[in-house]
């Protein structure tokens, strides 16, 4: 069982928490992931989306770094929980004072990234308090720090809308070398990279209403299907067909 809402409290950012299912020992992810996703099947890998998140699984607060390709999610016992923030683009950086690129397709704990002694604090409030203890403490030391910059916001909107790397550094005023320096810091790749994920998030909820693939490479701005099948599979290991296929089987058995 998935459920997810926004965070009334981070800006962009959403709350999710997951229940493994309590019979057969199915597993359930130990990372964001939409409803209706399996643990077992690799059609149900967590998929790139731009994104960070703070995971509290299995006694363990993780970072979840900014995927460039599909990653594993991990089997749970059954009726065991996890929880977690997903944190907008650009974001995490700021409040864990590590470059996003240094975090890029890794899950380290919290305590490896800040040391044991600052993490701790963290990983016995969440344990006692829960999803609201994690928004609270994610909102206080983000904002203490200043908040999600505003040029990550800009690249972000301007690469979904698949500006080009010269155009967005051009709007910010700014080479594209530094515009692509900056990139790796705030999201873990270029803004090419970042353009290609969040392209493939538009597509997802298009695969799951089952629109026909030329209609959704036109929608979602490929040139071709072609283009749209060479992307997908790039980033997810699957062809357009088979991630559909595994996500509507993954669906009707939620």
């Amino acid at each position: 069982m998935y459920a997810e809402r926004p965070s009334t409290r981070v800006p962009g950012a959403v709350l999710w928490s997951v229940t493994a299912s309590g019979a057969g020992g199915s597993g359930a992810p130990a990372v964001s992931t939409p409803p209706g996703e399996s643990t077992q099947d690799p059609a149900q890998d967590v998929l790139p989306d731009g994104c960070m998140d703070l995971v509290w699984s299995a006694g363990r607060l993780l970072v979840a770094g900014p995927d460039t390709r599909a990653h594993p999610s991990d089997p749970m016992p059954a009726g065991a929980a996890a929880l977690g923030i997903r944190l907008p683009p650009g974001a995490a950086p700021v409040l864990l004072g590590v470059p996003a690129d240094a975090l890029r397709d890794a899950r380290p704990e919290l305590a490896d990234v800040w040391g044991a002694r600052a993490a701790r604090p963290w990983a016995d409030a969440v344990a006692e308090g829960g999803s609201a203890a994690l928004e609270h403490r994610v909102a206080a030391l983000l904002a203490e720090r200043g908040g999600r910059p505003r040029e990550a916001a800009v690249v972000t909107g301007l690469a979904a809308r698949a500006s080009s790397a010269a155009d967005i550094a051009d709007r910010l005023g700014v080479t594209p070398r530094t515009l692509h320096r900056r990139s790796l810091a705030a999201f873990g790749y270029g803004p090419r990279t970042l353009g290609r994920v969040l392209r493939l998030q538009r597509v997802l909820p298009l695969l799951d209403a089952g629109v026909p693939l030329a209609e959704i490479a036109q929608r979602a701005g490929y040139a071709d299907q072609p283009h749209l099948s060479r992307e997908v599979r790039a980033l997810t290991g699957r062809s357009p067909a088979a991630l559909a296929a595994g996500r509507a089987g993954a669906a009707a058995s939620a």
